[in-house]
Order: C-alpha cells, then structure tokens, then sequence
C-alpha cells in the first residue's frame, strides 16, 4: 500500500477531535473537510478509510492503548492520535515505517510517548491481535455492551454477533439507474456494474461520479426499495412522502409513477428540502412539490381538505439498521432513544391519518432493526385507529440479506 500523504492524517486528526466536541457527523465533517482542503478522489477515500476505520473501533483500540500505555491521563488530541495510528498498525494494515513517523510527526510535546506507543504495538502486533479472541462480541467489534444485548434477546446470539461484524465492513455501494433521465443508461453501460435482486439496483466497486453528477443514477442502498415496492404508487396518483429528505425515495416513487401524478415531498428543516429539491431536478423529477411541514405540530391551513391516494411515512428512528454505512450511529445512542423515537413516530403517524382518503394505502417504514421502532409501533397505531388494517409487512436484515436493514409495513385505511 502506497504512503498515505501527510495531510490526510492531519485532517483525520482534526476531523476526530471535532467529532468528539460536536454532534456533527463523520462523513459531514470529511465532506466538508475534502472541499475545504481540495482533495483529490484518492485523498478524500483515504481520509474516509482513516477516519471512519478509526470510528468503528473505538473501544478495540483502547483495550489495546490499555495494553502498551502506562499513561491512562491523556489529552483528547494524543488520545486520538494513537487511536488512529494503532488503527493503522493493526486494523488497516499500512506500512509500519510510515505510521509511526508521521504519526510522531503530530505529535508535538507528546512525542516521545507516541513514539514508544507506536513501536510497542508494532512488535506486539501478533500477541494484541490474538487477544481479539477474548474479548466478548461487544469488546471486539466495539458496540455498546446494552446494546449488544438487546440485539442477542431480539435476535439470538448468533445473529446478534453477524450484526455487530456486518457493521464493521466498510459498507458497499449501491446505485438505482434513473429511467426518468432523458438518455436512461443503456444495458452496455452497466455491464461493469454488479447486478442485484432489485431490478435497477446494482453494486458498485467504483463510484460512477459522471453518472450520478447527471442523474443517470443515483447512489441509493436497496433496502431503500422496500417501502417504495410496498407502496407500489400508480401514474396519475397523488401521493404523500411525509420525511422525505434527502429525495432517493422519492424519485423512485416518481420513477414507478412514470413522471405522471403527483408527489407532495415534505421536510420540517429547510436546509433538507433545499437539497432536496436539487437531488430532485438532477433526477428529472417533475411531479413533486416541496413542503416544509413538522408533522409533531397542528397541521398548517395549507393542509386543510387535503386528501391523497397513498402515504409514504420513512419516520425518523434510531438508524439501528444502517450502522455499518452511519459510523456514529452506535457511539450517540443511548437505551432511552427507542421510547423517544417510538413517541415521536406514533405521534407523526396519528397526524397524518386524516390525510389519507378511505380505501387509501399508508406504509409506515424505518430504517431500524428494533421491534420497539417496527412491529410495536403497528400494533399500537392499529388499537387506536381501527379503520387501518395490516395487509403485509416486509423487512431486510444485514446478516441475512447483505444490506442495510429496513422494516416496512402496508396499512389500508378502510
């Protein structure tokens, strides 16, 4: 593997101190730190592997910063900074030579202790290695204990491991073609691309970039589907897609909509519809209309008589289901989160009833794994509204189906 330039462990250094210090996320803070610094393509996916590699080992890391290092008193920055470069040493595998010294590069005062550190660990490497096996599935792939064990009682032992090691692989990326382009990609021109049991959906080993800067595709995990499939939207329908930033969703609706109908995009934040109303027009989406809406308030006068066809609710959740792709996810949950979430999603989804017409078709999806989220929501919301009925439900596990998990449900208001 090449050296790594200077500068993409400076920036992975400052990027981890700041994402400790904010709530702020990794991949906002490459992003931004990518355009700021003008970092070329390899650069920017060097940084990504640097700092996200870093990110999903955490609590692996200090079990062995424990091992090697006498000093448990150490400043944010140095902490960090051997962080990273044991990540380097034992879990990227980069050459040792250029780890270590321009590790100790930024090291300032701390030097010399960084120095010792990081030539420890790499004598050691094989005996800190072998240690992995000891640890408990928590320790190893660095998940929060309680949540560890929430997974093992849903789930069972077994999968709640393949879960915790799903979530430490890189995660793969995936584009949906856009037939809605005006010069749709032609079958010669996805041959290079991996083809998977979602039609229009392939696996990409190399970012497409032309493609997704036209909108030829658009960069969209399959699970993303589900709910869309359930939903199955018809031409000329009016349609509701209550959460429906950053838009991926919504240009598939409009895709199976053949562009005719309409879609009513709704976002609470402003900044979301700006961006999505940009993803949007690049995917040549013409039936949409933007509204920004907080479903958790009275509905505005805007929304007065309105009645659609079919809803499509992707409520807000504890992203359990793509912590592989959302590094930060784990770090910033807590046991209370899922009874937050669940009051927040029962509250959207009671507002959004009077909306749909009799006969109408509502799916309530997350990209969760947890029954407190998913099936406990559905039969709540069916007690209190016993106009709805279940028809189907659909979900897609990591471990079992090989990307992100989602959890849909299809509800027929009688």
């Amino acid at each position: 593997m090449s050296v790594i330039p200077l500068n993409s462990r400076q920036l992975a250094l400052q990027i981890l101190v700041e994402w400790e210090r904010s709530e702020i996320y990794a991949a906002d803070l490459i992003e931004k730190a990518a355009a700021t610094h003008r970092l070329d393509h390899r650069d920017t996916a060097l940084l990504q592997t640097l700092v996200m590699g870093t990110l999903r080992n955490i609590d692996l890391l200090d079990i062995w910063l424990e091992r090697v290092c006498d000093n448990q008193h150490l400043e944010t920055s140095v902490h960090w900074l051997l962080r990273l470069g044991i990540a380097q040493l034992l879990l990227l595998e980069m050459p040792a030579h250029a780890v270590v010294n321009e590790t100790v590069n930024q090291a300032g005062k701390a030097r010399g202790l960084v120095n010792a550190v990081l030539r420890r660990v790499d004598r050691e490497r094989i005996p800190l290695l072998a240690r992995m096996d000891r640890l408990s599935i928590a320790e190893r792939t660095s998940h929060p204990s309680w949540l560890a064990e929430r997974w093992t009682k849903q789930f069972g032992k077994s999968a709640a491991e393949s879960l915790c090691e799903w979530d430490q692989q890189p995660a793969s990326t995936y584009v949906r073609v856009n037939q809605l382009h005006p010069q749709p990609l032609t079958p010669e021109e996805v041959l290079p691309l991996e083809p998977i049991s979602f039609p229009g959906f392939y696996r990409a080993d190399t970012l497409p970039r032309e493609w997704l800067a036209s909108g030829r595709c658009y960069a969209q995990d399959p699970s993303t589907a589900i709910s869309c499939e359930l939903l199955a939207p018809q031409p000329g329908e009016t349609i509701l897609d209550a959460c429906a930033a950053p838009g991926g969703k919504s240009a598939y609706l409009a895709q199976k909509m053949q562009n005719q109908g309409q879609i009513l995009t709704c976002d609470s934040v402003s900044r979301r519809l700006q961006r999505m109303q940009q993803n949007l027009e690049r995917l040549n989406v013409t039936i949409a209309e933007n509204r920004q809406v907080d479903w958790t308030k009275p509905l505005p006068p805007i929304w007065k008589g309105v009645q659609v066809d079919r809803i499509l609710l992707d409520a807000p959740c504890s992203n359990t289901g793509v912590m592989r792709r959302r590094v930060d996810v784990r770090w910033r949950l807590d046991p209370e989160v899922f009874v937050e979430m669940a009051q927040l999603q029962t509250k959207i989804l009671s507002t959004l009833t009077p909306l749909l017409k009799s006969g109408g078709s509502l799916v309530y999806s997350t990209c969760s794994l947890d029954r407190e989220e998913n099936e406990d929501i559905i039969a709540s919301f069916l007690v209190a509204h016993p106009e709805f009925k279940l028809v189907e439900t659909r979900s897609s596990l990591p471990w079992r189906d090989g990307f992100d998990g989602a959890f849909a449900a299809l509800l027929l208001k009688s």
